[in-house]
């Protein structure tokens, strides 16, 4: 049996935040996908096991995956549930305290057993790419090091979604330091390209996932101010149609998303060519939060991680919820330094009265 918790309460936000807001609700520690496929096509079936595959989800009875109740991990199992409804199938997301089958730390070994897996099967594919790098029938520099940025971002995607510390992450960060420093450094994302110009992405829709994150959040900030002060933002499943003059960004193969171990922020600093003082800084907070690979390690990050979720949970309306993390980004940027010439991005226009999450 799985015990389940109710939703949360939800009210209509005023511009004023409420004198006495009440008491959130107890967070449960899991979130359960249950999910009922349809018998045809078969590569449903496939696509829907290899989707939980990459969320880290473990199979808890069939058709039944958990995740830990942390931040994205909802939004992740929405998509599969998405996924699942537009191929013609059920599911259904919620939180659980308990599961019978399991207990909570026969699941966190479960998840830890997973990962360690993983990267113990990394490990094994950095060495023997370390051993080809001193043959003397080596592959050639291109494909070598393409291959090494494959190793690159298969580890940041398991350190994404190790939830619970498995064994075997340090083994995979020594043989990965070990492969790079033998093809002589980091590999670079992709090869320079000259920087693009904003005026040609002016006057644009840009189009990203729903239920903006950190990186999005960024994006979109960095997007208003040095590339387009007009530019204009909708949210589409990843099923909807591309409208001609859109442009995608932080979805999956979209026009600006992650480029080997760069996060889409990072990205759109390389390809518009932008240079301002305070972009280094914030690029490494967007890049600790969004691929948990540490390598700046900003332990302010942590406050920010915590504004944004705050955003999350309080507004259930995508705009809304993103026009207050660009203005989140703005008031970091301005308490770093001087403010740039473009001027503030434009406030937004008037809208409905959105539904806020209850606090």
């Amino acid at each position: 049996m799985i015990h389940a918790a109710h939703g949360e309460p939800r009210r209509t936000a005023d511009s004023q935040a409420p004198a006495a807001p009440a008491p959130a609700p107890a967070v449960e520690p899991w979130l359960l996908l249950v999910h009922q496929l349809p018998p045809r096509p078969v590569g449903v079936r496939v696509r829907v096991w290899r989707r939980l595959r990459e969320l880290g989800a473990v199979a808890v009875k069939n058709s039944v995956y958990a995740l830990p109740n942390q931040h994205d991990a909802r939004e992740d199992f929405e998509w599969v549930r998405a996924e699942i409804a537009a191929a013609g199938g059920q599911a259904t997301v919620f939180q659980a305290s308990t599961i019978d089958t399991l207990t909570g730390d026969e699941l966190r070994e479960a998840f830890r057993r997973d990962r360690g897996a993983d990267y113990r099967t990394l490990t094994r594919e950095a060495e023997k790419l370390t051993r080809q790098a001193t043959q003397k029938r080596r592959p050639s520099r291109l494909a070598f090091e393409r291959a090494v940025r494959g190793v690159r971002e298969r580890l940041t995607r398991i350190e994404r979604i190790d939830y619970f510390g498995a064994p075997g992450r340090e083994e995979a960060r020594a043989a990965l330091a070990t492969l790079e420093a033998t093809s002589g450094g980091r590999p670079a994302a992709t090869a320079p390209r000259p920087p693009l110009e904003a005026a040609a992405y002016r006057g644009r829709t840009w189009v990203t996932r729903p239920r903006p994150g950190i990186d999005r959040m960024a994006s979109a900030w960095l997007i208003r101010r040095f590339v387009d002060p007009e530019a204009r933002f909708d949210f589409r499943e990843t099923q909807t149609p591309r409208t001609p003059g859109d442009v995608t960004f932080d979805t999956f193969e979209g026009d600006f998303t992650h480029d080997g171990d760069r996060c889409t922020f990072e990205v759109l600093c390389v390809r518009f060519g932008l240079v301002d003082a305070s972009l280094p800084y914030l690029g490494e907070l967007v890049h600790d939060l969004d691929l948990k690979d540490g390598r700046f390690g900003r332990s302010e990050a942590i406050v920010l991680e915590a504004l944004v979720e705050g955003l999350r949970r309080l507004y259930d309306e995508d705009h809304d919820l993103l026009t207050q993390g660009i203005a989140l980004f703005e008031a970091l940027y301005r308490g770093q330094g001087p403010i740039a010439p473009s001027g503030p991005p434009r406030p937004p226009a008037p809208r409905r009265r959105s539904r806020a999450r209850g606090h």
